[in-house]
């Protein structure tokens, strides 16, 4: 499960696809509706929020808003009941890690999309999460 701290709109099109199917498995596990992924540490981040499935929703909603722009079909309905915006700091080795982890699936996979960002400066952050300086999340050595 990778629940990409970058914005969405760096991703691929099987990046966002295979991001929307991990969000919402994600949602499921916030949810106590499946057995697996309950100690996965990328759920960390949003179990330890005031109202999760809240977190979680408003995660999904961001992704449903780019694939709106790329003109995909996601359904709403599955995430679209946020009631207040959540905010989760994320470091900015953090965000360089999954840049660079990003980069190299595009390089292989989406060619152009590599070109497009490979020389990014400033990266985009999905906007549930908020930037502040640090070392890569341990959970993302393991």
């Amino acid at each position: 499960m990778r629940l990409w701290s970058i914005h969405p709109k760096y991703l691929d099109t099987k990046g966002l696809l295979a991001l929307w199917r991990e969000a919402l498995l994600a949602k499921k596990v916030l949810q106590n509706k499946t057995k697996g992924y309950k100690k996965h540490p990328q759920l960390l981040r949003f179990k330890s929020q005031k109202n999760p499935v809240g977190a979680i929703n408003y995660y999904l909603y961001e992704i449903f808003k780019e694939s709106k722009k790329r003109g995909f079909n996601f359904s709403c309905r599955k995430a679209c009941s946020i009631s207040k915006k959540s905010s989760i700091t994320v470091t900015s080795g953090q965000i360089k890690y999954e840049f660079s982890h990003l980069l190299a699936k595009l390089r292989k996979r989406d060619a152009v999309r590599y070109r497009l960002f490979k020389n990014t400066k400033r990266i985009k952050v999905h906007p549930i999460f908020r930037k502040k300086k640090g070392e890569v999340e341990p959970w993302e050595k393991l």
